[in-house]
């Protein structure tokens, strides 16, 4: 269940329940994803570029961008000073968009929930934005973040309140007391896409790799 009352692409996609529904529908969503998303005055973005510049050290490589999309914070990593990032996303349409953007050095077609193909501390630094959310990725979705971030690297997430809520926050409590992750920052909750009627609030949560 999605818990919103959103219409159009950006309700089917809360609504999906498999990572190939959710796949195709951003598939067919690409081509005016961006313009959608701006007019809705979409955040998630913006919040997570500003935690990982408060977090990790400017020049930090490689980084990962985890459910990298069209592309949109790949863009402002290089700006600020982060010269070599990673994109993985399930949707091929939508990492078609981000490649012309030339941004990325590699692009990756992969779906969180599932191993990933990088070697255990990786990347320097993670960004996940409006990725851990309805008709998406659960909890389930941290275990190989955490694997593949190096030790004292940072890990920038977004999560949906419902989420948040529904046992993401244990999740994350069963790896800072294993020694795994230091929780850093957890924002109040902001409403996403102020733009949207029914949009569910979410947190954005910083995580040090230890």
């Amino acid at each position: 269940m999605s818990g919103t009352n959103h219409g159009g692409h950006l309700g089917a996609v809360y609504g999906a329940s498999r990572p190939e529904e959710t796949a195709a529908i951003y598939d067919r969503w690409a081509e005016t994803y961006e313009a959608e998303m701006a007019a809705a005055g979409y955040r998630h973005p913006s919040v997570c570029l500003a935690l990982i510049a408060r977090y990790l050290p400017r020049g930090t490589t490689p980084l990962l961008d985890a459910g990298a999309g069209t592309g949109l914070i790949g863009e402002w990593l290089g700006i600020v000073g982060y010269p070599h990032v990673e994109g993985l996303d399930v949707s091929q349409g939508m990492l078609a968009i981000a490649r012309k953007k030339g941004v990325y050095a590699n692009l990756h077609n992969l779906a969180l929930g599932s191993a990933l193909p990088f070697a255990d501390g990786h990347f320097g630094g993670i960004v996940s934005a409006g990725v851990f959310t309805s008709g998406h990725v659960g909890s389930e979705g941290l275990d190989e973040l955490v694997r593949i971030c190096r030790p004292g690297g940072a890990i920038v997430l977004t999560v949906k309140l419902t989420l948040w809520e529904g046992g993401f926050s244990e999740h994350i409590d069963r790896f800072a007391r294993a020694g795994a992750l230091e929780l850093l920052e957890v924002t109040d909750p902001y409403v996403s896409m102020p733009g949207e009627t029914g949009t569910i609030p979410s947190r954005a949560v910083v995580l040090r790799r230890t």
